[in-house]
C-alpha cells in the first residue's frame, strides 16, 4: 500500500469521526463480554488459532485481516479498539503505546523467557507493552529436496521472487535489501540503520546504496523476470503450491522466512532450507546473522479477560500448545521443539546468535511504507528497462525519516535494540 493510499484512508476517517459530530472516546466494555481480538491469521491457522483458545476457556472474538493495519486504525479512531491486537512487527505498536493507547504487559509473563532481540523496553521505561507469540526464521533460501544450490551466488533465472501481498506489497523486496546490508555490514550497522540511530542520514549511506545497487543488477539480468515479479503474489497463485512448486520460468530458489512452508501446502515436505549469505548478489559465503520476524500481541484494554488470554498465550504452557497444534515457531526459549529436521533447523538457528528484529517491521509506519515504495519503485523502472535512480529513492525515505523527526514523532516506546549477538 502506498503511503498516499494510507493518508487517504485515514482521511477519510477523520472525516467520518468529523460527520458524525462527536469526539472519539474509547468505548466501555462490559467485563462479561468476549475478549476481542484482531490478528492477521486467516484460513486454516486462524482455525488453529481459534482451538488453541478455546481452550483457554475465555470467551472471545477473534477477527483476521490482511488489511490489519487499515482495520486497526479505523478501530482506534472511532474509539472501538479490540482488546488484544497481534500484528508483525513492534514500528506501528510503539506509535500506539508513544500515545499512551496500549497497556503495559508487566507481570503478565516472564520477559527471561523470551531475552533479546524479542523483548526490548522502551528507553524511557522500563514497561513492556508487546510480547511475541509467534516465530519466523528469515536470511534463509528455500530448495526443492534434491537439488541443493551451489554455495556461489545464483542469477536472476534461479530466484522465485514474487512482490504482491493483500495487506502491504513490496515487503518480500525490502527482506532482499535487509538481508543484503545484515550480510555485508554486520549486525552493528543494520541495527543503527533499522533504529535510524545517531547522526548518519542511513538510507543515503553507502551501506545502502551499496545494498540496492546489488540487487537492482540482480533484477536488471532479466526485465521480463523483474515484471513478473512485480505483478505476481509472494505466495503464487490462489490453491497452488507456492512459487517454488510453481517454478516460473525454471526458478529454484526462494528467499523467504520460515512461513513459506505454509504456501507449499502438500509439498512443504519437499522443501530444504540453506542460509542465505553464498546465494545474495556478491555473497561472500559468510553467515554474520539472522533476520528474525514475529507475531506480536498487545493490550488495547485491561479488562481482565484480555488479560488472562496474554497471559495463558504467553505462558510456556501456551506457546508450546500453539506449537504442537499449528506447527509454528515459538521465541520462547522454554518452548521444546517439535518436528523433523527442517524444523530442527530453523529452530536452532531462531536461538543462535547474531539474530536482528526485520528492519522494515521495527521502522516508524511512515518510514516503512516509503521503503516498501521504493521497493516496488525499483523494480517498475528495472521491468521497464529504465534508470532506477537509487540516489533518489533512498533520498526519498530519508526525507520521510527525517519529517518523522522534525514533527518529533519517534514514540518514546520505540526499541532501544533490534540485535542479538546470544
Amino acid at each position: 500500500m502506498t503511503r498516499r493510499f494510507k493518508v487517504l484512508v485515514v482521511a477519510v476517517v477523520l472525516l467520518l469521526i468529523a460527520a458524525g459530530g462527536a469526539v472519539v472516546g474509547w468505548v466501555q466494555r462490559d467485563d462479561t463480554e468476549p475478549v476481542t481480538i484482531l490478528g492477521t491469521w486467516t484460513g486454516e491457522q486462524e482455525k488453529q488459532f481459534k482451538a488453541l483458545l478455546e481452550g483457554f476457556g475465555i470467551p472471545f472474538r477473534y477477527q483476521g485481516t490482511a488489511a490489519q493495519r487499515e482495520v486497526l486504525l479505523s478501530k482506534v479512531q472511532s474509539g472501538e479498539p479490540p482488546d488484544i491486537v497481534i500484528m508483525p512487527g513492534i514500528g506501528e505498536l510503539a506509535e500506539y503505546a508513544g500515545q499512551d493507547r496500549l497497556e503495559p504487559l508487566d507481570g503478565l509473563y516472564d520477559p527471561r523467557q523470551y531475552g533479546a532481540p524479542w523483548q526490548s523496553p522502551a528507553p524511557s521505561s522500563e514497561h513492556v507493552y508487546w510480547v511475541p507469540v509467534k516465530a519466523d526464521l528469515k536470511s534463509i533460501v528455500w530448495y526443492r529436496r534434491g537439488h541443493r544450490p551451489a554455495n556461489a551466488p545464483a542469477p536472476l533465472d534461479n530466484w522465485c521472487i514474487g512482490m504482491g501481498d493483500d495487506g502491504a506489497s513490496g515487503w518480500p523486496g525490502t527482506d532482499w535489501i535487509e538481508d543484503l546490508v545484515l550480510q555485508r555490514q554486520g549486525p552493528g550497522t543494520y541495527e543503527k540503520w533499522a533504529l535510524g540511530t545517531g547522526p548518519t542520514q542511513w538510507w543515503r549511506s553507502a551501506a545502502l546504496r551499496d545494498a540496492w545497487q546489488a540487487w537492482v543488477r540482480l533484477l536488471g539480468q532479466d526485465k521480463a523476470a523483474a515484471r513478473h515479479a512485480l505483478l505476481t503474489d509472494h505466495r503464487g497463485d490462489p490453491d497452488s503450491h507456492g512459487l517454488l512448486f510453481e517454478g516460473w520460468g525454471g526458478c529454484a530458489l526462494e528467499h523467504q522466512g520460515s512461513f513459506a512452508r505454509s504456501f507449499y501446502a502438500g509439498d512443504a515436505p519437499l522443501a530444504a532450507l540453506t542460509d542465505s549469505a553464498p546465494l545474495l548478489p556478491g555473497g561472500s559465503g559468510r553467515v554474520r546473522g539472522h533476520e528474525v520476524t514475529g507475531d506480536f500481541a498487545a493490550l488495547f484494554s485491561d479488562r481482565p479477560g484480555a488479560r488472562a488470554v496474554i497471559r495463558r498465550l504467553a505462558s510456556r504452557e501456551g506457546q508450546q500448545e500453539w506449537v504442537g497444534r499449528a506447527g509454528v515457531f515459538s521465541a520462547n526459549q522454554q518452548v521444546r521443539p517439535q518436528g523433523g529436521t527442517v524444523e530442527q533447523e530453523i529452530v536452532r538457528r531462531l536461538r543462535e546468535g547474531p539474530r536482528c528484529l526485520d528492519a522494515s517491521d521495527v521502522m516508524a509506519p511512515a518510514v516503512r511504507d516509503a521503503f516498501y515504495e521504493a521497493v516496488l519503485l525499483t523494480l517498475a523502472r528495472v521491468a521497464a528497462g529504465q534508470d532506477p535512480d537509487i540516489p533518489a529513492l533512498l533520498q526519498d525515505v530519508q526525507r520521510v525519516q527525517n519529517a518523522q523527526r522534525a514533527q518529533g514523532a519517534s514514540s518514546r516506546a520505540a526499541p532501544r535494540s533490534v540485535c542479538s549477538t546470544r
